[in-house]
């Protein structure tokens, strides 16, 4: 990262529609909190969900938190591993999924999100699908706790390239 080129990130989940574009909206506005010149997108190792907005309960919980999720769910592509400088997965089989779909070049580093968790470092962010309300408000939990600590994070070493 360069005082010229913004940080990119993407997040990344299994099929873009419940945790990624959350957490999505969490690093840019943390980012823009930290002073952190950003670029932020979200993507799904599976393509089920291609076009779709995000899940009605991820837009709810976000909603509850003054967040609008506006975008549409995509794939990872073999591009993102050039285009972006971190790719934060949510669970450990995104993370495998995609450090199996990095070309052998890939200038993208592949972390899980939690690994910036103070709480909870290294571990998933459990996937709400198939569950109820709670579920998604503890993924929101999980999410901001882990994008406000990446923020911190890359602010500092922002300011310490100056």
């Amino acid at each position: 990262m360069t005082a010229e080129r913004p940080l990119r990130v993407l997040a990344l989940c299994l099929g873009n529609i419940c945790r990624s574009p959350v957490a999505e909206e969490l690093l840019r506005l943390e980012l823009k909190k930290a002073g952190v010149q950003a670029v932020v997108d979200s993507a799904g190792t599976g393509d089920w969900h291609v076009g779709r907005p995000a899940d009605p309960r991820s837009r709810e919980v976000a909603r509850q938190h003054g967040l609008d999720l506006g975008g549409r769910a995509r794939q990872l592509s073999a591009a993102d591993f050039y285009e972006q400088d971190i790719i934060l997965a949510m669970d450990a089989q995104n993370l495998a999924d995609a450090q199996r779909m990095a070309p052998p070049n890939a200038e993208a580093k592949v972390r899980l999100m939690r690994d910036f968790d103070p709480q909870a470092p290294g571990q998933d962010v459990p996937d709400p699908y198939y569950g109820g309300p709670q579920g998604f408000e503890q993924m929101f939990t999980m999410l901001e706790r882990s994008a406000r600590e990446f923020a911190r994070q890359a602010g500092e070493q922002q300011r310490a390239k100056l």
